[in-house]
């Protein structure tokens, strides 16, 4: 038998920042993955997390945690095969430095991931994107803040990661100005800035708490803002806009709300796919579909460039009232 902790410290703190430079974002979600692992293991096997063995990891108990989350948790399919992607990458990781350990992570490996359901993207029109970058107080030092974090984060169409991990040099203020983003995958991309845009962060460069940490965006402690802070300042600045746009309104207005929104005005603004996925900093189109799908100005403009099938002239004859009697008030129309 295997101690867990052991290995499974080297994947978290050496394996996936070092030697696979994963994102800190990734790190920190494959972290919370075995953390709600470790936690659901011991308490069914009633045992400490730290007296875990990777063989007690086995394919009946993955099932069973997978089954957790999505139950008990209620958390969606992608989310499970989220915890399922990070369990297989250990695994992988083990097979190479605890040969024991190969007959059981070829089983791990043999998990399915679920299929998810590919609804429509959620994105926010016009109105409403300017009834939210309105709902801010720029009279006030937060205010003015989150007035630039809500214009960045649309105009460029960041993820909340690339947002809050931006530094105060990734701005470039020269005209045109930009902003320097590293994306998911350690791609890099610069996207230039509306004019709008680049007057709100300039705002805040101005009121900005100096000689603190270099990020962009700080809280209101002087430390780097957080994913969990931004989603706090969206959803508040989300009700004040709702009051004024109601079609705000039942809709989930989340930081990726935001990117989709862009996207999508982008779509109908270029009616260029590969110019969205680039801004977007997408690897394949595949990713950049989805937009196509939600959007109806490009089946319509397919819809207008076929002819539709002609219709045979017919006149509407009533129904004879014998059979509507027998088919109880009901009759077939015929045309002729």
């Amino acid at each position: 038998m295997t101690a867990l902790a052991p290995p499974l410290a080297t994947f978290l703190r050496e394996h996936l920042p070092r030697e696979r430079r994963a994102s800190p974002h990734t790190c920190e979600a494959y972290a919370y993955s075995f953390q709600l692992l470790v936690t659901f293991a011991a308490r069914r096997l009633g045992t400490q997390p730290s007296r875990l063995e990777i063989e007690q990891l086995d394919v009946p108990m993955i099932l069973a945690f997978l089954e957790y989350v999505e139950q008990e948790r209620g958390n969606s399919a992608r989310s499970r095969n989220a915890r399922l992607a990070a369990i297989k990458s250990f695994f992988h990781f083990l097979e190479y430095r605890l040969p024991a350990c190969l007959d059981q992570a070829s089983r791990v490996h043999a998990i399915p991931m679920k299929k998810i359901d590919q609804g429509l993207v959620a994105t926010l029109t016009r109105t409403e994107i300017q009834a939210l970058l309105d709902a801010p107080d720029p009279r006030t030092l937060s205010g003015t803040r989150d007035r630039a974090m809500l214009h960045l984060a649309f105009a460029a169409g960041l993820r909340v990661s690339e947002l809050v991990g931006l530094r105060v040099d990734q701005f470039d203020a020269r005209a045109p100005a930009s902003i320097h983003v590293m994306g998911k995958g350690r791609r890099e991309r610069v996207l230039p800035l509306w004019r709008e845009t680049t007057a709100v962060i300039r705002a805040w460069l101005a009121v900005r708490p100096r000689g603190l940490d270099t990020a962009l965006f700080l809280n209101s402690a002087g430390r780097v803002m957080t994913r969990s802070g931004f989603e706090y300042i969206l959803a508040k600045h989300a009700e004040k806009a709702a009051a004024a746009q109601r079609s705000i309104i039942g809709k989930k207005v989340s930081p990726h709300v935001l990117r989709h929104s862009c996207a999508m005005h982008m779509l109908q603004a270029t009616h260029d796919i590969r110019k969205v996925a680039l801004w977007l900093g997408h690897v394949s189109l595949q990713s950049t579909e989805a937009y196509l799908r939600a959007d109806p100005s490009e089946k319509l403009e397919a819809l207008n460039a076929a002819s539709a099938p002609n219709l045979k002239p017919g006149r509407f004859r009533p129904p004879d009232k014998l059979l509507a009697m027998i088919n109880g008030g009901e009759a077939e129309n015929y045309a002729e």
